[in-house]
Formats: C-alpha cells, structure tokens, sequence
C-alpha cells in the first residue's frame, strides 16, 4: 500500500486548520524575513483536544517540521528521528507517574537553556503538560517568561484550563476537535490496511480516539473486551451481580496494568541495581535501599495510573451504551432504523440495536441520565484515589437501581 501523502502531517485527520496554522509558524521559523513571517512564530504553544485527537502527533509533526528543510517531508532522516524520538535537539517527555514533579521541570528547564546540538531550535515537548505539579508549573513559567532565542516549548493538555493560567497565558494556542468517524476509518485503511467494514466499527465505537480505533481495529482481544463490557448493564438483576461485575472490571484493569508494566519494571530494576553495583563489592547498601525504594514506588504509581486508565476506558465504553440508549428514548433516530442520516447522530453500538431498544423501552430518560451521571461520579471518585473497587461496586450498584 502506498504511504500516506502528507509527509508528518498525515495523521492528523480531520485537523485542516491546526495543521495550517502549525505549518505557517514553521515556515516562518526557516524564513522569518518572509512576508507574514512576523506574528507566525512563537516559543511556546499549547496544544489541547479531546482523548485521541492527536495532541502529541501534532506536537511531534510541528518539532520535525520546525528542524525538516522541507518542513516536515515525513522521509528525511530528521523527520524518522524526531518520530522515533531519537533526535538530540527534541525532548519528549511523557510522564508514566501520576504528575511532572518540580524537580522533572527544572531539568527540562536546563535542557531548554541550552544550543541546539545539530539542528535550528531546541523543541520540548510535555504530552502530559496537565500533570505537571504547582511548584513545577511555577518552574516551567521562569523558564517561559526568559526564553532562549532557539528553544521552542510545546505543551499538550486536554483543555486550556487543565494548565495554570499564568502558564497557558505564555503560549499560543491551537486545539484539536474530535475528528468523525468517516476520517478516522479512512485513516485506517489507508495506513493500517484495515478492512473497510472492520474499519468503520472501529472508528465509530472509539468515537474519535485514533489510537483506540487503531487498537479495536488489530486486535481480536481488544474487540471482545468491549463487548463484554457492553453486556455488563444487561447483567446487572441483583447485588450480587453488581459486586461481581464491578470485582470482575477492577481485576481485568489491574491485569491489563500489570502486562503493560511488568517487562518494564523487570528491566528498570536491573538496569538499576547493576548501575548501583547491586551485590557486588565495594557497593553501598543504604544508598542502594533508597534508590531500589524510590523505584519501587514510582512503578506503583506507573501502575496505578494505568489501572486507572483502563478502568476509564471501562467508564467510556459503558457511556457510549447509555448514551445509545437515550438516543432511542430521545426519538433522535428511529428505533427501526439506526443508521442515521447526518453522521455522528446514529447508534454508536449499532451491531446491538434490538439490544439498546429494549434497553431504552424498559426505563425512562430519566433513570437514564441518572445512570450517565453515575459513571461521571465514579470517573471522578477514581481521579481523587477513592479505591478502585469500591468506586466500581457503588458504580454498578447505581446502574442497576438509578432511583
């Protein structure tokens, strides 16, 4: 199959306008005397869209296009090494633990003062700029408000707000919005060589996360966890069932953490107690306690938060299911036909119509909305470390009775 055309740009579907107006800046960075050039460029930007729009593909796609000649051809060996992550003069941070502590930013921060080694600039990349701390934001701003003429720091977050003002209001801005359906499957079957029925499933029930999409897409493992996380609503007829199912949700998420972390662990762990000389002579007991101790408790935070996500992944699933089923009570598709005529309106669980109707015949808008407002109190009960299963339990317990 034949590469996508767009050089780095290519998967940023759906995104016409911030790519148009990262590629400006670019431009204006290689020939700043140029017509235009004047206000195109800045040193630092905030990059900000909704789970899955692609906000580190961009900041990537932006740093290779800052240090491409071509402004980002997608072939050159610049353009490979920033993707790969290789490039000397692109730091990309992409934190595993639960926020970028003070300590992280100073270091960034330093790297940031200095000459880039090969290239134009010295590009920064934060893909998780929401989680740096207030002392670490109070870092980053110094670092912002004194710029080196060739440094570039691109943040990314969810939102504008998820970043402390004083912080987002030292950046340009550019957001992302949720790409459809249709450019998503299209992307995968032009990139991935997806089917095209395979496809247009699975850009439809990630609801435009690119990466999820991808992942249903692949993954036979991936489609079958859905469905059965689907089908849960529908098995929730007694307390019991409601413990089971919530017992059975935290324990396929701590699996899931565990398999994402457990190579990754077992090589930190090495790499670190041969760094320490870990058993052999002349090592330092007591400073190698403390630094086996310290890492210890970074992995537990790494896999903290990756149960976390899957369980919001769990939370997002069950939404789309909810929000299929209010689609139907709504009348805002017909319940005998639930492919609709604008795109993005129909059924986002369509293989399960007769399923979502009876859903929907059997309780009100109401106990709906009711059931909806639950998964946002358990999403937000898990962001402020209630314990996972108890989060769950009081979750499909509510699911079960919305009264």
């Amino acid at each position: 199959m034949a590469e996508p055309s767009g050089g780095v740009w290519a998967e940023l579907v759906g995104q016409q306008r911030a790519v148009a107006t990262l590629k400006a800046a670019a431009a204006a960075a290689r020939n700043p005397d140029a017509v235009g050039s004047r206000h195109a460029m800045t040193h630092a930007w905030l990059i900000t869209g909704p789970p899955g729009s692609g906000r580190s593909n961009a900041a990537r796609a932006f740093a290779a296009a800052l240090l491409c000649d071509q402004g980002g051809c997608g072939r050159c060996t610049i353009c490979r090494s920033v993707e790969s992550g290789a490039h000397p003069d692109v730091t990309l941070v992409r934190t595993e633990q639960l926020s970028i502590s003070v300590s992280d930013v100073r270091e960034l921060a330093l790297r940031a003062s200095m000459s880039p080694t090969v290239g134009s600039f010295q590009v920064i990349v934060v893909e998780d700029a929401d989680r740096i701390t207030d002392q670490g934001a109070d870092a980053l701003l110094k670092a912002l408000e004194e710029p080196p003429p060739r440094t570039v720091w691109l943040l990314c977050a969810p939102t504008a707000d998820d970043v402390i003002v004083t912080v987002r209001s030292r950046t340009r801005k550019v957001n992302l919005r949720t790409p459809l359906d249709s450019e998503v499957a299209r992307l995968l079957v032009e990139r991935d060589g997806i089917e095209p029925g395979l496809a247009a499933y699975a850009a439809r029930a990630a609801q435009g996360h690119i990466g999820r999409a991808r992942a249903l897409a692949r993954s036979d493992d991936a489609r079958t966890s859905r469905q059965q996380i689907i089908q849960v609503p529908g098995s929730l007829t007694s307390v019991g069932a409601c413990l089971r199912a919530a017992g059975s949700m935290v324990t396929l998420a701590t699996a899931d953490a565990e398999r994402r972390t457990g190579e990754v662990d077992a090589r930190e762990l090495a790499e670190l107690k041969e760094a320490l000389g870990y058993g052999t002579k002349g090592a330092r007991p007591k400073q190698a306690a403390a630094a086996l101790k310290e890492l210890e408790d970074q992995q537990k935070a790494r896999s903290k938060r990756l149960q976390r996500d899957a369980l919001d992944r769990v939370l997002t699933e069950l939404t789309t299911w909810y929000r299929d089923v209010l689609t139907v009570q709504l009348q805002a598709v017909e319940a005998a036909a639930p492919t609709p005529r604008v795109e993005g309106l129909g059924l986002i669980n369509v293989e399960m119509h007769d399923e979502v109707v009876r859903a929907a015949r059997s309780a009100t808008a109401e106990q709906t909305l009711r059931r909806v407002d639950a998964i946002l109190a358990a999403r937000q009960a898990l962001e402020h470390a209630v314990a996972p299963l108890l989060a769950m339990e009081a979750l499909m317990l509510n699911l079960a009775d919305p009264s």
